[in-house]
């Protein structure tokens, strides 16, 4: 017999409106030609444009003058290699040119899906039995490019989810990326993405055991500069590129709302995409916390696996992830240590679920097999939904499975909270399948989760549907629980 899940009448829909002003770079020698164009203007001109182009977009964007700025500052280079005094130039002009160097990118035109939710570290002025939550997404536009974005609800007494009205803007955070390296952590961690070792001794070789990012850097791009370069050699030296550029920071503005926030593919790691953010409320041993997720960086032909700490949702820091355990996707951590290491689930295999100990939030090795395929639903693969939830019963995993025709459904598993390697029971048949309505979308028959909480005693959790928008059901706690234990 099936747990009872109340699926809520509440649907979150991808919305082309909301757009982020992007930078644009056409190639150097396009590039090239469109200034030469740009420096033919007079001042009246090049005022008149700009001007022109405010009216039509500054109430698109917050301060799109300091982002057409900073994008003419991007192609300073090219700008300086032409000989041009880029000093002299009037900050109208570089305004003007930074304007051709920038595009709307509408994220969410395509999809918003695969939702994670956690408790909101503010959590003052609700009622008895109101949880204030921050919901994350996966938010897909042109060209399937994904980037995470933010929602902040109040759960009621009743379950019911009161999301907040979205800000008018969507801010990109300030990077600053990581200076120095530990050149054996970088080894190790090339070596784990299988980069050509012959390309890896020819540029690492001359750096001290701590060298700079700029002298990686700069070492790179000369290289990559040789007109008769082998693409074998192109392919490793842009993964030691993107590795290094893969160690950043994010700050947002503090008048930012959290709906305005983007968190945007920056580094060259995940060029193509951040895939499947799996937050979570982490809890130390000394009582202290933070949001933390795991997600997939993906370039175009290389995934890396990354995590994402933050402390107040306004800064972000980012870190690949090693070991022979940080591999593949589906990586989903603790909320809290076990016998004082971390633990984090895992699909390295693709197929399995498995489950690691480490010292270190950002090094994984020894992954051990948790869970196999089993039922008919989830022959294909299994994998988590996001990070086991806590309970006196043991760690609540919630699963997906693949089954014919690709269908993904939602389960549930409870494992030993000493020892989650141990398995107390697991659903023979799906929590969540995905119902007659859900079954059109940007990838058919599909429902998923990246994280779910426990609120008045009942498992809140946000789904997607068929790839395309996301929504939420509710499971009553007892209910479930009894249904694991008797599924042994």
């Amino acid at each position: 017999m099936r747990v009872s899940v109340v699926r809520k009448n509440v649907k979150l829909l991808p919305d082309s409106k909301r757009v982020v002003a992007r930078y644009f770079m056409n190639g150097q020698e396009r590039t090239q030609q469109m200034v030469l164009r740009i420096m033919t203007l007079d001042e009246k001109q090049v005022l008149q444009t700009l001007e022109q182009t405010l009216r039509e977009f500054a109430r698109r964007h917050r301060n799109i003058s300091a982002v057409f700025f900073r994008h003419c500052e991007r192609i300073r280079p090219i700008i300086e290699s032409m000989e041009i005094n880029y000093e002299a130039m009037s900050l109208d002009r570089k305004m003007l040119i930074g304007s051709y160097c920038t595009m709307e990118y509408a994220i969410e035109s395509a999809a918003i899906f695969n939702p994670s939710i956690v408790e909101d570290f503010d959590q003052t002025g609700l009622e008895m039995g109101e949880k204030r939550v921050i919901i994350s997404f996966r938010a897909t536009g042109e060209g399937h490019i994904s980037s995470i974005v933010f929602r902040r609800a109040i759960l009621d007494r009743d379950n019911n989810l009161h999301i907040m009205k979205i800000g008018n803007h969507i801010d990109q955070a300030e990077i600053e990326h990581k200076t120095l390296f530990n050149k054996e952590r970088f080894l190790t961690k090339l070596y784990e993405m299988h980069t050509t070792d012959k390309y890896i001794a020819q540029i690492m070789q001359d750096l001290p055991e701590e060298f700079e990012f700029a002298v990686l850097k700069n070492t790179l791009i000369e290289a990559l500069k040789d007109p008769l370069i082998r693409e074998e050699r192109k392919v490793a030296l842009e993964e030691i590129l993107w590795l290094a550029n893969s160690f950043y920071d994010l700050q947002f503005q503090h008048d930012s709302d959290i709906t305005e926030r983007v968190i945007f593919p920056i580094s060259d790691s995940e060029s193509r995409g951040i895939e499947d953010a799996r937050f979570v409320r982490f809890v130390d041993d000394n009582g202290s916390d933070r949001v933390m997720a795991t997600y997939t960086a993906y370039n175009g032909h290389t995934i890396l696996p990354k995590l994402i700490s933050t402390e107040d949702f306004y800064s972000f820091r980012v870190m690949p992830l090693h070991g022979e355990g940080a591999q593949n996707k589906n990586l989903a951590l603790f909320p809290r240590k076990i016998k004082g290491k971390y633990a984090m689930l895992a699909r390295i295999d693709g197929v399995n679920n498995y489950i690691m100990y480490s010292d270190r939030v950002t090094q994984w090795n020894t992954p051990i097999l948790l869970q196999k395929p089993k039922f008919t639903w989830e022959l294909t693969q299994i994998g988590n939904c996001g990070s086991p939830l806590w309970t006196e019963e043991g760690w609540l995993v919630i699963t997906h499975g693949v089954g014919t025709m690709r269908r993904y459904c939602i389960g549930a598993s409870l494992f030993d909270l000493d020892d989650p390697s141990k398995e107390i029971g697991r659903l023979t048949e799906p929590l969540l399948s995905p119902s007659e309505d859900e079954r059109e979308g940007y990838v058919p028959n599909v429902v998923y989760s990246c994280g779910a909480i426990i609120h008045n005693n009942s498992l809140i959790l946000p789904y997607a549907v068929s790839d395309y928008c996301s929504t939420y059901a509710v499971v009553d706690m007892v209910e479930l629980l009894d249904a694991l234990r008797k599924s042994k």
